[in-house]
């Protein structure tokens, strides 16, 4: 494009218009392209919040690669000879037995239903991603065996049932006594020593942690496990990992990845994402629209400068570039404040927290909102490339002006 193009497109733009609608619609053009590009950023934003939240909160409390029993029956019995095993698969950087089994627990006042989950806890082991950060108290009570056990419970459920750090809570076992009056719950004494938030409602509401000791001896089993979790240095490997585990755990067990266990989730999120996309593109093709019918109108109101200027010696390619140079600037404009606009509700949205959701329905407590420096760059690709269609044929007409013809009259 020559300076000579730039000069008389931006002079076509700001000159005062004999016909007031073109400049109406102009501005209009400008402030759709703004609104689509800033609903596209938004909508990408809130749905890399959702994903990016609810994976990593997800992730934190399940395992990578998970080793369960096709069918289950009793549990995995030889569970320490499979261990080293699956720790030597390549990206594998631990292999941690778990056992998962439903409870009820008893506050001073209220009981609800729980999963206990028992996973090595003490000295030499390590620790679940869901307990490095416990919103109160510490791990240092499953340092010892002495007094009663020890067990992490979620903030949610610690309110539910009325306890605080250090109170005394009740653990019951479905599994129960035996007795000449039928089956009896067992009973077992426990004391919080901390209290996680993972953010999900779920988990929070219905989780809490001991020592596999405790776990097994709550749930009235031997030394078995129901699970051994796998923790990748690269979660985008579980499938591979998984294939790998399934040669060593031989028929009875199987691996399942954090896709296959949460394959809904991810669909839902992905079909979300596309939807959003596929709406809010629309915007943009009003303000194509928009542009086009701008560019239409000023073709027509440029007629006699278009012939004088094609007589004076400008090359037809010039006129028509001069056109889309018009159309492009206002594709820009819109873009730039499209973006600054959709950049700056992203920030203060998730920074202040504004969207509120019912925890207890979308698992968050609110909207959360992550942008992408890389959505900026195609999302401005997309808007450009849109204005830039909505020039041809304008431009094209422009460019076919018969200067004799137009000058005839005047």
């Amino acid at each position: 494009m020559s300076r000579f193009e730039w000069m008389v497109a931006l002079r076509y733009l700001r000159a005062k218009r004999k016909q007031t609608v073109i400049s109406v619609i102009t501005v209009i053009s400008i402030l759709g392209v703004a609104a689509g590009v800033a609903a596209l950023i938004i909508a990408l934003a809130i749905n890399n919040g959702f994903q990016s939240t609810l994976q990593s909160s997800l992730l934190s409390a399940t395992a990578h690669v998970s080793i369960l029993e096709r069918n289950p029956e009793f549990g995995i019995d030889r569970w320490e000879q499979l261990v080293p095993k699956l720790r030597r698969i390549p990206h594998v950087v631990s292999a941690t037995p778990g056992l998962y089994g439903q409870i009820a627990i008893k506050g001073p006042l209220v009981g609800w239903g729980a999963t206990l989950k028992g996973v090595p806890l003490g000295p030499n082991t390590p620790t679940p991603d869901l307990l490095r950060h416990l919103k109160s108290g510490s791990l240092a009570a499953f340092d010892s065996a002495r007094g009663p056990y020890s067990i992490v419970l979620g903030a949610r459920l610690a309110d539910q049932i009325g306890v605080m750090l250090h109170s005394p809570v009740t653990v019951i076992s479905y599994q129960g006594q035996l007795t000449p009056l039928g089956v009896v719950p067992s009973l077992f004494h426990f004391r919080v020593a901390g209290i996680f938030e993972s953010g999900l409602y779920d988990l929070d509401s219905s989780w809490a942690f001991t020592s596999l000791p405790a776990a097994q001896h709550v749930l009235d089993l031997q030394d078995i496990v129901n699970t051994i979790e796998l923790r990748l240095d690269d979660i985008f490997e579980a499938p591979r990992v998984a294939r790998a585990a399934e040669a060593v755990i031989g028929p009875r067990l199987v691996a399942s990845t954090w896709m296959d266990q949460n394959r809904s989730l991810l669909n839902a999120l992905r079909l979300e994402k596309i939807v959003s996309l596929i709406t809010v593109s629309l915007i943009e093709l009003v303000a194509a629209l928009n542009i086009l019918v701008v560019l239409v109108m000023l073709v027509m109101e440029k007629h006699r400068d278009v012939a004088i200027l094609m007589s004076m010696g400008a090359r037809r390619g010039q006129v028509q570039r001069i056109f889309i140079l018009q159309g492009l600037i206002i594709g820009a404009i819109g873009c730039a404040f499209g973006l600054a606009a959709g950049y700056t509700v992203d920030a203060l949205f998730n920074h202040y927290r504004w969207l509120k959701l019912d925890e207890q329905i979308y698992a968050l407590s609110y909207v959360p909102f992550q942008s992408h420096w890389t959505d900026g760059l195609w999302v401005a690709a997309l808007a450009l490339a849109t204005s830039f269609f909505a020039t041809l044929h304008p431009s094209r007409s422009a460019s076919r002006v018969a200067p004799a013809e137009a000058l005839r009259y005047e």
